[in-house]
């Protein structure tokens, strides 16, 4: 109340947020916590041109959606907190200090379908891809950027094609960038599995794309989850164009269904990679050619494998 009644008051908004920061380690004060995002993002947004108030008021809200996440309750944020946190961003495009905490807050907000169409509406894509482009070496705005783009990718409402297609280059780059970086890599394989399921990569991009896919599997073959993503995005790129499935036989650094094998023997306990490796071999056959190769290959020795190791999945 104290806060609302003085929205154009910066020292208001300042202590108010300051004294809501002094309840986060109270777990009894949360439910009440939860209620006052929009309150602190509208202070945030008001002040516009107060750093203090904006690194504050960013740090106050990942606490309060750390505690929301470990507790299993979703924060579905309107439209309103959405556009305030697209001017936020806007304000301190060229912050990187501040855009890392920033841009770790909306990944934590994207969590939540609702929010993540919310930040779609209100048109953070080219925000997050400026902000990608501006600050590439960055592990940590990579991570959380590309982690955005998945949800928002993801999202059934996924807006302008125009606009993810633009993506694909982009994390592209990130991934060639933080291809030895595991937590990176496989926030960037993610949204690219998430942009090829949308049918975003151009004609252009098919080899590229299956190249460099094929590269972070071969640079992690210890990360599950990436590896599983990395897979089901050349599965998309394969159903697309045979360019992808030719791609993934042909790749220059070494054959791709050797690499496949690889990948299972590693993981041969985790139904979900065998689930991927699966449905990639799946789209390749489609393709007569391709087909010929992977049988000189014996891929279904490593078939009657999978069907061993999972006998009812």
């Amino acid at each position: 109340d104290f806060m609302q009644a003085s929205w154009d008051i910066e020292e208001v908004q300042a202590k108010g947020i300051q004294h809501l920061a002094s309840f986060v380690k109270d777990k009894s004060a949360f439910p009440c916590l939860l209620k006052c995002t929009e309150v602190i993002t509208r202070a945030m947004k008001t002040h516009i041109d107060s750093l203090e108030l904006h690194v504050e008021g960013c740090t106050l809200l990942l606490e309060i959606l750390s505690q929301a996440l470990e507790q299993g309750v979703m924060m579905a944020l309107d439209e309103c907190v959405a556009s305030c946190l697209l001017h936020t961003v806007r304000k301190h495009s060229e912050n990187e200090e501040f855009l890392s905490s920033l841009c770790t807050l909306l990944m934590m907000v994207s969590a939540s379908e609702v929010a993540a169409e919310n930040l779609r509406k209100v048109g953070i894509i080219p925000d997050l891809l400026s902000i990608l482009r501006r600050f590439l070496p960055n592990d940590k705005i990579c991570f959380s950027c590309c982690a955005v783009l998945w949800s928002l990718a993801v999202s059934e409402n996924n807006g302008d094609p125009a606009v993810l297609e633009s993506a694909v280059p982009v994390i592209s780059a990130v991934l060639q960038k933080h291809l030895q970086n595991r937590v990176v890599a496989e926030s960037a394989c993610s949204a690219l599995w998430a942009l090829s399921l949308r049918g975003c990569v151009t004609d252009s991009d098919y080899e590229p794309t299956a190249a460099l896919l094929l590269d972070a599997l071969r640079m992690n073959p210890e990360r599950a989850v990436l590896v599983k993503n990395g897979c089901l995005a050349l599965a998309s790129l394969v159903r697309l164009s045979e360019t992808a499935a030719l791609a993934i036989l042909l790749d220059s650094k070494g054959s791709g269904i050797e690499l496949i094998k690889d990948e299972y023997h590693l993981h041969f306990d985790e139904p979900g990679v065998a689930e991927a490796l699966c449905l990639l071999m799946n789209e390749m056959v489609q393709y007569d050619e391709v087909m010929l190769d992977m049988r000189s290959q014996k891929m279904e020795k490593l078939l009657s494998e999978i069907k061993l190791q999972f006998p009812f999945s």
